[in-house]
């Protein structure tokens, strides 16, 4: 096998709109990618499965399973969890597009789009994983009764599972990374959210706030997450 065999990346896009297929498909082809196609949520989740795609664009609305369910599903699997997802989607309400990026997807394009925009966003997500793949970090990180396998991303409290959603682990992963490290709401948006400039920095307090619901045994005195009054938030010190 060549070098080029080997470093050639294999795309799925799954939509039923088959213009929309062909489209990204021949363009995707010309960029170097392998294309796998799906016409509906069920058939894309088995070739995801079987194939360990590189990165899956999914359309939200298709039958059998939408976008957004074959996308939590990846997300829950150990095995497909670090799979970059970019929802393809005509729904382009904020609401909507809050609820595809909560439910683990790495960017959200809106239909119509422009073919080039999306071969741009595609080639960034991908960069952006590729990265995060490079960083020579520990595959646990614990904390004082927490503990947080980051391949499996299961998370226990004194060995009590907490069920959190793709956003929290993020918010929850980068906090337990710098311990003792105050950070603004703009800069945990920034760092956590990213691109998503429509999030609004309340979104970090709720977040916040549902993550001290969740793992600490006293929001009066949390031994994990600290309120830095007038700067933002911190993880305890890691002594």
């Amino acid at each position: 096998m060549t070098e080029e065999k080997r470093a050639q990346k294999t795309l799925l896009i799954a939509d039923d709109e088959q213009d929309i297929v062909d489209l990204v498909s021949f363009n995707l082809t010309r960029e170097g990618f392998h294309i796998l196609a799906a016409a509906d949520g069920l058939e894309s989740l088995k070739l995801i499965q079987k194939h360990r795609p590189d990165i899956v664009i999914l359309d939200w609305m298709m039958p059998g399973m939408d976008g957004l369910e074959v996308c939590r599903r990846l997300r829950q699997d150990p095995e497909t969890s670090r799979i970059p997802v970019i929802m393809l989607t005509a729904k382009s309400d904020t609401v909507d597009k809050i609820l595809g990026l909560e439910m683990g997807a790495d960017d959200y394009v809106t239909k119509p789009f422009h073919v080039r925009e999306l071969v741009a966003r595609i080639h960034a997500v991908l960069r952006r994983h590729e990265a995060g793949s490079r960083e020579d970090t520990p595959q646990i990180l614990t904390h004082r009764g927490i503990r947080m396998d980051l391949w499996s991303y299961r998370i226990t409290v004194d060995d009590r599972p907490i069920d959190l959603t793709p956003r929290e682990i993020k918010l929850l992963t980068f906090l337990m990374k710098h311990p003792g490290r105050v950070y603004s709401r703009d800069q945990l948006l920034d760092s956590v959210w990213g691109d998503e400039t429509f999030v609004e920095p309340r979104t970090v307090d709720v977040h916040i706030s549902r993550l001290r619901t969740l793992i600490e045994k006293d929001k009066d005195k949390p031994p994990y997450i600290y309120t830095v009054r007038g700067i933002g938030y911190k993880f305890a010190d890691s002594e």
